[in-house]
C-alpha cells in the first residue's frame, strides 16, 4: 500500500490532512484506553479483551474487505504474520495489565520510547546504520524512560516493569513488520492480530471468570471497539496522506490526549518528574523519526 511520501510534490494541504488524520488516531486510541481502564474497575481483563475483541474482529474484517486486503500471502510472509501476532498477544496483556494500574499518563508516555527502541533493535538486529545523532538520541530519550519509572523507588512496581515489556513487545512487533514484503496488506496483518488477541483473551477470560455485565460496563466496551476500530482505520488512511516525516511525529499528541483524558477522567496528573521524562522521550523521538526520514532520503 504506498504512501504519499512516496509520490513527488506533496503540499502543505496534504501534511497538514495527514497531521489532522494522525491526531485522530492517536485521540482515537487514547480514548479506547480510557474505556479500557475504567471498565477494568469492575470487569475481569480478559473478559473486556475478549468482548472488545469480537467487535474489533468484525469491524477490521469489513475494513479488509473494503480495502481488498483479504488475500493469499506468500509463506515467509504468513511466518512473520504469525510471529508479529504473537507479540501482538504479549503487548496487549502486559501493557492493558499496566494500563489497569498505573495512571494513563504514565503508561502512555513510556510507549512513546518505541521510535527510539525500534530504532535500537534495527540496529542491533536488523544490520541497520544508526549515526552518532541517533545513538545519542537514544540515550536522552531512555534517561527520560528512568525519570518516568524511577527504578529502586516506591512508584517502581510490577506494573512498571509490564509496561517495559509490554514496550519490548511493541519493538518485537514493529521490527517483524519492517520484514515483511511490502504487498502484504497492513489490514490483512491487523486482523491476524486481532484474532490472535480475541482467542488468547478466551483462555485468559476462562481463567480469571466473568462478572456481571451492566449497562454502564457494556457501554464502555462498546465504545472502547468502536474506538479501537476508528484508531485502525484512521491509521492506515493516514499512511496515503502527506509526508511521513511531516505527519510522524504527530503520533505523539497521543501523550497529550493522555494527560488530558486521565485528570479529567481519574484525576491523575503526572508527579514534575515523571513530565519532565516525558518531555526528553518525546523530544528525543521527534528527533530519531525526522532523522532517519532525512538519513533515508539521502538513500
Amino acid at each position: 500500500m504506498a504512501n504519499a511520501a512516496d509520490r513527488p510534490g506533496t503540499d502543505a494541504a496534504e501534511n497538514a490532512r495527514g497531521a489532522g488524520l494522525m491526531v485522530a488516531s492517536m485521540a482515537a486510541f487514547t480514548i479506547n484506553d480510557t474505556f479500557v481502564k475504567a471498565a477494568g474497575a469492575t470487569l475481569p481483563l480478559g473478559q473486556i479483551l475478549m468482548l472488545r475483541g469480537l467487535l474489533v474482529l468484525v469491524a477490521v474484517y469489513l475494513l479488509a474487505r473494503r480495502f481488498k486486503a483479504l488475500r493469499r500471502i506468500p509463506a515467509r510472509d504468513a511466518g512473520l504474520v504469525a510471529l508479529r501476532s504473537l507479540a501482538e498477544i504479549g503487548a496487549a496483556f502486559f501493557f492493558l495489565t499496566a494500563l489497569l494500574a498505573l495512571p494513563l499518563a504514565n503508561v502512555t508516555a513510556i510507549l512513546q520510547t518505541l521510535p527510539l527502541t525500534v530504532t535500537l533493535g534495527a540496529a542491533l538486529f536488523l544490520g541497520e546504520e544508526v549515526g552518532w545523532r541517533r545513538w545519542a538520541a537514544i540515550g536522552v530519550g531512555f534517561l527520560g524512560m528512568l525519570l518516568i519509572v524511577r527504578p529502586g523507588t516506591a512508584d517502581f512496581t510490577a506494573a512498571s516493569v509490564y509496561v517495559l515489556v509490554a514496550v519490548a513487545c511493541v519493538t518485537l512487533r514493529d521490527l517483524v513488520t519492517r520484514r515483511m514484503s511490502r504487498e502484504v496488506p497492513s489490514l490483512l496483518v491487523t486482523l491476524a492480530a486481532a484474532g490472535a488477541v480475541t482467542l488468547f483473551a478466551a483462555g485468559l477470560s476462562l481463567v480469571q471468570g466473568w462478572a456481571p455485565l451492566t449497562p454502564a460496563s457494556a457501554g464502555m466496551i462498546l465504545g472502547s471497539a468502536g474506538f479501537v476500530s476508528a484508531g485502525y482505520l484512521l491509521s492506515v488512511i493516514v499512511m496515503r496522506v502527506g509526508d511521513v516525516s511531516a505527519v510522524a511525529p504527530f503520533r505523539f499528541t497521543g501523550l497529550l490526549w493522555a494527560l488530558a483524558l486521565g485528570f479529567l477522567v481519574f484525576g491523575d496528573w503526572p508527579e514534575p518528574l515523571t513530565l519532565a521524562g516525558a518531555a526528553l522521550v518525546v523530544g528525543a523521538g521527534v528527533f530519531t523519526l525526522r532523522r532517519e526520514r532525512k538519513v533515508k532520503g539521502r538513500g
